[in-house]
């Protein structure tokens, strides 16, 4: 049995409470967060106890902490659990700044912990089948790749204040799926965006509306979408176009009836938003790291794979800016 200990008690750490609950091979055994009734809440919903991030990560009887604080403390307690003993499964990004980011990574790799960073994405039994179709050769060589990725709303602006922006925060997720599916980094990176849904996101420097250009160095493109509104759900689509057909990985939809009638044919929006969309990609991403640490499995997604993510976003915030496209 792995014993857990859990850093943070907001939105994302209830749906990694969740995911552990249910793993029959992890037991969630102590909660932090900064917030106190928050921590208890969760602790009381999953009859665990309250500790702080140093209590927790120096537990001798806690082997793994997941970390799903706010960002801009990642690289810190990486570095503290991975230095304690623990293996670590830490939410995106690994930091807002790529530099410590490298730094963490240096550091923190040199203990032989497991460490995983939490794309679940490359999770979801969609976007998996879709690169083992494509791994298969089912459509011949990858030749132009599509990642549509609108949120139903944005988020609140004291959140964008400290999001990082749109590439660092939200694209991140669609940089390491395209480096999942196409199998390396690209080349180059041409980014632009746009303040279109919130005048006051563009206020608070971001941007709302964005479209990535990858180029790869074999001459392969991928393009990126991201829009914080779309008004329809969440909207969640890879497209690969082959030398020998094309791959699709559409969204979920609320239900699968459709109406066809005299006046046209009608069906279900897609599932409202991530919680619905991919509880089931937390589960398998859970599964993979307890895996990895109680079996040796591979990690499936490393702390190199977080600071290749972040180097994209990087880029792609510097292209945006500067109006060019970047080297990365």
């Amino acid at each position: 049995m792995l014993n857990v200990g859990l850093l943070g008690a907001g939105r994302i750490a209830l749906v990694h409470a969740k995911a552990i609950a249910t793993d029959p091979n992890s037991k969630l055994v102590a909660v932090s967060d900064f917030v106190p009734e928050a921590a208890q809440n969760l602790a009381d919903a999953h009859g665990c106890a309250v500790g702080t991030n140093e209590t927790i990560i120096a537990d001798p009887n806690i082997d793994a902490i997941l970390i799903a604080t706010p960002t801009d403390t990642h690289s810190d307690l990486i570095e503290a659990a991975t230095a304690a003993g623990k293996a670590v499964l830490c939410e995106k990004p690994v930091d807002l700044s790529l530099e410590r980011a490298r730094a963490c990574l240096a550091k923190a790799s040199t203990h032989g912990k497991p460490i995983m960073v939490g794309f679940n994405r490359r999770f979801d039994p969609n976007f998996a089948a879709l690169k083992a179709a494509m791994d298969a050769g089912e459509i011949g060589k990858p030749e132009l790749m599509s990642i549509t990725s609108f949120d139903p709303a944005p988020p609140p602006l004291s959140y964008v204040r400290v999001s990082g922006g749109l590439f660092r925060d939200m694209m991140i997720h669609d940089f390491d799926m395209a480096n999942f599916l196409m199998g390396t980094l690209p080349k180059t990176i041409n980014a632009v965006g746009s303040s279109l849904v919130d005048p006051e996101i563009g206020n608070a420097g971001d941007v709302d509306t964005a479209a990535v250009t990858l180029t790869y160095a074999d001459g392969r493109i991928a393009v990126i979408k991201n829009s914080r509104r779309a008004s329809f759900g969440y909207d969640q689509r890879v497209e690969v176009l082959g030398s020998e057909g094309m791959l699709q990985a559409q969204n979920m939809l609320e239900n699968t009836v459709v109406k066809s009638t005299a006046d046209g044919v009608v069906g279900a929006k897609p599932v409202h938003f991530f919680l619905e969309r991919y509880m089931s990609a937390y589960r398998s991403e859970w599964a993979a790291f307890v895996a990895a640490v109680t079996q040796g499995a591979p990690v499936p997604v490393d702390l190199q794979d977080g600071v290749d993510a972040l180097a994209m976003a990087e880029a792609a915030t510097l292209s945006a800016q500067n109006g060019a496209p970047v080297d990365l």
